[in-house]
């Protein structure tokens, strides 16, 4: 049966009723929705209909399109999978969690299905959950209650994309419903690929001029959903708990101080747009990186990952406030320009093969990176000897979420900055900490720190030592999440390796013992960094990026060589100093 492409537009509401549910008493401000959905038969009118509704992203009753076309029928079956990709714990991994995503992220998630599951019984419905390969649960659950329509939000990502090519193969086959409709993010990536002749914009101006303005999310409020039908053989149960899943013997020192779900996340949002004054002079790339007590900014990303949060929700209120503010900043830097930042990356990786690593990427600059495991470890560990480096690495570790500047810090410190590894394995580390862990945004924003794509000013670099004191000279942020060095004076604090013996005795802490000396010398490293920089760029234009790996092996030794020639010359001018 062929699949084809429809504009839906839908305006439904059930009644002017209010309910006690606080989420409800949001949706009051939500409109209208059209956007894409892919669609195998005629729409469902059947009294004795079954809808399955599968959640992966999109954990919201607000603005969600798919449970929006799942609820019209008689019975609906809200369902999430608990996928071992992501959940299965792995007791070689660096940090409590599973291989792929550590233990904060797990417990943000389980945090925000049972906000979802609450919210579901509000209206006469529940969340079932079940584990397993989520293909294969899937395929068993459109057999076993006999479902006519399968509803699940649309998903760029390619781990997903992948999946829902196993179950809709079966649903083709078995001849049920498939609607897939676009609501993670603020615009269709595939029509603003289409807009730009078959390729994603590559620049934040280009993206903005197609993109236009977002449809308005939802007005529908729902009173009630259909009731759950019988549930037959499949495995359902209730939310797990973090026990449930395996991890009762992990021990951390400290934990995310952010609670998952659409209620928190709506609560959080609704305390943001009251100082309208803040929402009106946001201005990005500026605020205090340092700020951990009262962060400089919204906190809402790891919301919008999950889909707690519709972003198109987040826009509208966005505007209410400029309505009343006449003068506000605009996009790029403004709060409504960071929603367009993030739609900018879904584009830009939804349209670019291989976006997630350098080797086959076309957009991406082909650049010999070194392999030290050794730096790479220290950085991973808190045990580069720079503070301000180490007190971040800290903070994702044990809360999953630091402010934006602090990861351009410790990501260029890694990559051009210092340490010059590559940037796929700070991604990875990022990818599996952060509680706003999203593909797309998080492999762009590590191409762009690394100047690996989109940001191609390297000669720009965030010091390890400067930057961090500018925002906090006393050094509250390095003494909170590195207390080894609480009693260290300000002057030394951000460079304890300069303070005098007597002076790291008084703060009991000796650098190089207690704490360790730096990896790297910042003054010498850095300059270093621009120099391959410099000549992997240069490279990079003679074969107009088309950079083999015998060519980067062959720049690898070419540099490897300078460094080897630089040092012997640093040797030799100590010598005669000496």
């Amino acid at each position: 049966m062929a699949i084809f492409l429809a504009r839906y537009t839908h305006v439904r509401n059930r009644g002017n009723q209010t309910t006690s549910n606080p989420i409800l008493s949001f949706l009051f401000f939500m409109r209208f929705f059209s956007t894409h959905y892919t669609k195998t038969t005629s729409p469902m009118t059947s009294s004795g209909s079954s809808s399955l509704l599968w959640f992966r992203k999109g954990l919201r009753i607000h603005d969600n399109p798919a449970l929006e076309l799942a609820s019209q029928s008689s019975h609906l079956y809200p369902v999430f999978v608990i996928d071992p990709h992501f959940m299965k714990p792995d007791p070689n991994a660096t940090s409590p969690g599973s291989s792929r995503a550590g233990l904060n992220r797990i417990k943000f998630l389980l945090h925000s299905l049972v906000d979802l599951d609450c919210n579901l019984k509000k209206l006469g419905s529940r969340l079932l959950v079940l584990q397993g390969d989520p293909a294969q649960v899937l395929i068993q659950c459109l057999k076993e209650w006999n479902v006519k329509r399968l509803c699940f939000e649309f998903d760029t990502e390619p781990y997903y994309q992948a999946l829902d090519i196993k179950v809709k193969n079966f649903a083709l086959a078995s001849g049920i419903e498939i609607c897939s409709p676009v609501s993670h993010t603020l615009f269709n990536p595939t029509d603003i690929i289409k807009k730009n002749g078959g390729k994603p914009p590559l620049s934040y101006q280009s993206f903005i001029k197609l993109a236009g303005q977002p449809i308005p999310p939802l007005s529908t409020m729902h009173s009630s959903l259909p009731p759950v039908g019988h549930l037959g053989n499949c495995d359902v149960s209730e939310v797990p708990s973090i026990k449930d899943l395996g991890y009762e013997d992990a021990e951390q020192d400290e934990f995310s101080p952010f609670k998952g779900g659409e209620s928190e996340a709506l609560k959080r949002l609704a305390e943001c747009m009251k100082d309208k004054a803040w929402v009106a002079n946001f201005e990005k790339p500026k605020g205090n990186p340092s700020a951990f007590l009262r962060p400089a900014t919204t906190i809402l990303s790891p919301y919008l990952k999950f889909g707690c949060l519709s972003s198109r929700y987040f826009y509208q209120q966005i505007e209410d406030v400029y309505k009343t503010m006449p003068k506000h900043t605009s996009p790029p830097i403004s709060l409504l320009g960071q929603l367009l930042w993030r739609d900018f990356f879904y584009t830009a990786a939804f349209g670019t093969p291989n976006f997630d690593r350098m080797k086959g990427n076309r957009i991406c600059k082909q650049i010999p990176w070194n392999d030290d495991d050794k730096l790479m470890e220290a950085w991973r560990e808190a045990r580069t000897g720079f503070p301000w480096i180490d007190a971040i690495m800290v903070q994702l570790r044990q809360w999953g979420w630091m402010h934006h500047l602090a990861r351009h810090s410790v990501a260029c410190f890694l990559t051009r900055g210092d340490l010059f590894v590559h940037w796929e394995k700070g991604r990875d580390v990022f990818e599996r900490l952060l509680i706003d862990s999203d593909w797309a945004i998080n492999n762009g924003n590590w191409l762009w720190l690394s100047c690996s794509s989109f940001f191609y000013q390297y000669n720009r670099i965030y010091s390890p030592i400067t930057f961090g004191k500018k925002h906090d000279p006393n050094g509250d942020y390095i003494r909170h999440f590195l207390p080894v060095l609480k009693d260290m004076p300000k002057e030394y604090i951000y460079e304890p390796w300069t303070a005098p013996l007597t002076i790291q005795t008084k703060a009991k802490c000796i650098i190089g013992k207690d704490y360790p000396m730096p990896v790297v010398s910042h003054d010498s490293a850095s300059k270093e960094c621009r120099r391959k920089m410099g000549e992997a760029y240069a490279l990079n234009k003679k074969l107009n990026g088309l950079v083999s790996e015998d060519d980067l092996k062959s720049l690898r030794r070419k540099l490897d060589e300078g460094e080897e020639q630089e040092i012997k010359a640093k040797r030799s001018r100590q010598q005669q100093i000496g």
